[in-house]
């Protein structure tokens, strides 16, 4: 684009950028798209409220004396203490004070409830969902996102592409014919990026003492790779699978891969 922004500078470039033979382009999301985006940023932006509301209420209490550990997990802890706390150690200024950020978290979380129902609601009446709710690592919420956010997986030419597109990919830093491969991008979308992390983090857990080809793959990788790499390539490997699933339309195959070599084996 040249220098200057105006209307027919602007217009210029989209032209010759359009005429490129690699050029990619943004696909169209439908209204349901766009809908089910929506309830997505809207959960996430209630999380994070609720988050700041959490470590607003530790951070409170620990002026007066009160020590809670961290994690949305130990909210139970902190109720008890707003409730329970002598008048002497806890005023009543700041009990009411506290007491109401618990509100407002009890409502997030009647917030956050309702629009997860929805989703599991529309997860029912989309095939697309369905079948990505049977790759391991990727539920209710990374399903519906990827079906919402990634509406037409053939604009990618493989999974690798996605995977990249989602910066779950090594970034290059390549001179002189030397290869250097360096940490993930972290470009493109970073919400399915941190949803197929944490899918990813979970899974780990139960892979350790399975023996499907993806189980298998994994324990070769810690045993070389530290645990945060392998949780990532795992990812990666998630993304390759959506991928999959979505392009293909069909379920996940666990053992797929492990066929296909054994049948070029014998051929």
């Amino acid at each position: 684009m040249k220098r200057g922004k105006n209307d027919k500078i602007g217009a210029e470039a989209i032209c010759e950028a359009a005429g490129r033979p690699a050029m990619r382009f943004v696909p169209v999301k439908t209204m349901e798209n766009q809908a089910l985006a929506t309830l997505h940023r809207a959960r996430d932006l209630l999380i994070k409220n609720r988050t700041r509301l959490v470590n607003a209420l530790r951070s409170h209490l620990a002026e007066f004396g009160f020590i809670a550990a961290k994690g949305i997990g130990k909210l139970p802890d902190l109720i008890k203490i707003v409730s329970e706390a002598p008048k002497e150690a806890l005023p009543d200024m700041v009990r009411a004070a506290l007491s109401g950020f618990l509100d407002t978290i009890a409502a997030l979380n009647l917030q956050r409830a309702a629009i997860e129902k929805r989703l599991m609601a529309w997860r029912k009446s989309d095939a697309q969902s369905k079948r990505l709710d049977t790759v391991p690592g990727i539920g209710l919420i990374a399903a519906t996102a990827l079906s919402a956010l990634v509406p037409d997986a053939s604009l990618f030419k493989n999974g690798r592409h996605l995977a990249a597109w989602l910066g779950l990919t090594p970034r290059q830093d390549s001179t002189g014919g030397k290869t250097r491969l360096k940490r993930i991008s972290k470009a493109g979308n970073g919400y399915l990026r941190r949803l197929l992390v944490l899918g990813a983090t979970s899974l780990l857990r139960s892979l350790k003492n399975k023996a499907t080809p993806l189980a298998l793959w994994v324990q070769g990788l810690l045993a070389r790779r530290s645990k945060r790499a392998t949780t990532v390539a795992l990812a990666n490997k998630l993304a390759r699978i959506a991928w999959a699933v979505m392009a293909k339309g069909e379920a996940y195959k666990p053992f797929a891969a492990a066929q296909l070599l054994a049948q070029a084996g014998r051929a």
